[in-house]
């Protein structure tokens, strides 16, 4: 009787497992899906954080950017596709595109290093004026993408 639970519990598994494996030739978007500001602020605003609530913010910035900024051409948002623009889906652009996701979290993965070991040196006053530089810039991004609808 505990063999057939077993096997029966197995089996069960087994089939989730396979239900809800990725499919490697989906669509990939082009922009990660984890690219999102949880919340603008003003600079009376910010001036009330402590100074590690600021370096969390600012990386949180560029991290953002680092992940939209290249991509501007094809979009904004993320869940598009390179099928979304007519980008045919061979082997090489889906290649092209790892290759390109790949890079991009090394480089991401390399300034957070060095943001990590440098920027709490930083000056709070810059900290604060860089924050809300990359928030214009992020939102100039919100305007170019309503302006460039496709």
């Amino acid at each position: 009787m505990k063999s057939k639970i077993t096997l029966f519990c197995l089996t069960f598994l087994l089939m989730a497992g396979i239900g809800t494996a990725q499919n490697k030739d989906a669509p990939k978007s082009i922009i990660s899906q984890d690219v999102s500001i949880s919340k603008y602020h003003d600079r009376k605003e910010l001036e009330q954080f402590q100074k590690g609530t600021l370096l969390g913010l600012y990386n949180e910035r560029i991290e953002i950017i680092i992940k939209i900024l290249p991509y501007i051409a094809f979009a904004t948002k993320p869940g598009v596709t390179m099928s979304t623009f007519g980008i045919p889906d061979t082997k090489d652009n889906r290649s092209a595109l790892d290759t390109q996701i790949e890079a991009t979290k090394n480089y991401f993965e390399s300034t957070m290093e060095f943001q990590n070991k440098i920027l709490p040196y930083s000056d709070r006053t810059n900290l604060i004026a860089a924050i809300l530089f990359y928030e214009e810039t992020l939102k100039a991004l919100h305007i170019y993408s309503e302006n460039n609808r496709f």
